[in-house]
């Protein structure tokens, strides 16, 4: 028979508020926050911001995408700590409703396991590079088998364990990547300045093809990459931030964990690739046979080449780095995963089977992404999932802050409500006008997709689709 107590810590609060005795300080919940955006996606991310844009634009643009995503950020902040709950669980009463806060649950699930499936491919094909083995259903077996028994293991016993696990590896990452630095510097051949200031590396044929004529377009080619995934901390942060012990923790958590993505992650990222170019081309080139241009497109084809690069620059070390980079990273997103899980089938279904089941079907589902044609659907909308993410932070901030206590002033705050309608239609249009529709004359689209959000719901949520007092009860 099981301890009920360790029932208790491996349901981790899943589907209810986390009690005042659990609270931790901003530096436990940065362990996780931070973690999740040191992934050698965040810092490919990084290197093709500085490619497309160079340095000085790329790092305007980081810092732009800090303001927007901070600033959501620590308005989450606030509510995760009143609330207690993780991000999905909060559109129940703040935005969409019970059964509502199933929208919630399908936008933020499919980015988050989504993200668990490419970085598990990330790992496999790094163990296969390192090992210098081909793919094969023994290895796929033998490499994916044990990584998801590693995930399920490690996040199945909550938040203490997660955080615990998380700040191991973040710090082993950091001493790593600063030698790894080091090291790539030390090997490129090139003058410092050459590598911490630098103006696009393609050319203007590519760069066209991209639609990036002038400097404006950089920044916002720039801008779209990095301001997704900070709408995406903005949101994960309740997860993590549920156990903050006030608002201050949790928001200062947000914001380091931003900061470190938007800014130094893609700095970092940057300055790798730039000098690592000459020798990962000469490696493509002398080592896999590639044509030349074939071998310099392929150092910026995706974040395969920043595990490539470690590997080559740093051999045993590099293969390393790339596990601690990924490894703190699956387990959160296989907690956070886990989370919206069991929201979706509360909600719709009201089945609780506890939540390391849903641990488990998390890690399913991203492995069946990863032969399918799942995973290439999201990787082609990761665009769309963040404005998707960023109407979702939206519809969830008005209602806390500015339509919520209009309607409890009036007397007419629903309670336990089963669908806000008006808060879905408002993702729904916000999404289709800033991603479709506006796209021509406001290309930044999460800029597109809050400012719908800041007009459309407070008129729906109090004029149109005002809910009458004989509801207020819910």
């Amino acid at each position: 028979m099981v301890a009920p107590n360790l029932i208790t810590t491996m349901e981790d609060h899943a589907l209810e508020r986390v009690p005042g005795s659990e609270r931790e300080n901003w530096l436990q919940i940065s362990w996780n926050t931070a973690g999740l955006v040191t992934t050698l996606v965040t810092l490919f991310f990084g290197s093709l911001a500085c490619f497309v844009a160079g340095v000085k634009i790329a790092l305007a643009a980081g810092v732009a995408a800090f303001v927007i995503g901070s600033s959501l950020g620590w308005a989450m902040a606030r509510i995760a700590y009143e609330t207690g709950y993780s991000n999905t669980l909060i559109t129940r009463k703040y935005g969409l409703g019970i059964r509502g806060s199933a929208l919630a649950s399908v936008i933020f699930g499919v980015l988050i396991v989504g993200f668990l499936a490419i970085e598990n491919g990330l790992l496999y094909r790094g163990f296969l590079f390192f090992f210098g083995v081909d793919d094969g259903w023994a290895m796929r077996l033998m490499i994916y088998g044990g990584m998801t028994i590693a995930w399920v293991l490690l996040t199945a016993f909550g938040f203490a364990v997660v955080t615990r696990f998380s700040s191991v590896m973040l710090i082993g990452f950091l001493l790593v990547l600063a030698w790894m630095v080091f090291v790539v510097l030390g090997q490129s051949g090139g003058s410092l300045s050459e590598s911490l200031i630098y103006d696009s590396q393609l050319d203007a044929t590519a760069l066209s093809a991209m639609g990036v004529i002038s400097d404006a377009d950089k920044f916002i080619f720039s801008l779209n990459i990095l301001v997704g995934p900070c709408c995406a901390l903005a949101l994960n942060t309740a997860d993590f931030g549920r156990y903050g012990k006030s608002a201050a923790d949790v928001g200062i958590a947000a914001m380091l964990a931003i900061f470190m993505f938007a800014v130094v992650i893609m700095f970092i990222g940057g300055i790798l690739m730039k000098s690592a170019t000459g020798i990962m081309v000469e490696y493509y080139v002398d080592v896999a046979g590639m044509p030349i241009e074939q071998a310099r497109q392929q150092v910026l084809q995706s974040p395969d080449s920043i595990a490539a690069t470690f590997m080559v620059f740093g051999g045993l070390v590099g293969f390393a780095l790339m596990l601690l980079a990924q490894a703190k990273a699956q387990v959160l997103n296989t907690y956070s995963s886990s989370l919206c899980i069991a929201n979706l089938f509360d909600a719709l279904l009201g089945w609780r089977p506890g939540r390391v089941f849903f641990v488990v079907l998390a890690n399913i589902i991203a492995l069946s992404m990863l032969y399918g044609h799942i995973l290439e659907f999201i990787e082609a909308w990761i665009q769309l999932l963040g404005v998707l993410l960023s109407a979702l932070a939206g519809v969830i901030i008005m209602d806390y802050y500015v339509v919520g206590p209009r309607l409890e002033r009036a007397g007419q705050m629903v309670v336990d409500e089963v669908v806000n309608w008006s808060g879905v239609i408002t993702i729904i249009v916000a999404v289709i006008l800033a991603h479709y529709v506006l796209q021509a004359f406001l290309r930044i689209e999460v800029i597109g997709s809050l400012l719908c959000v800041a007009t459309l719901y407070p008129l729906l949520r109090l004029v149109l689709m005002r809910p009458s007092p004989a509801n207020a009860s819910g």
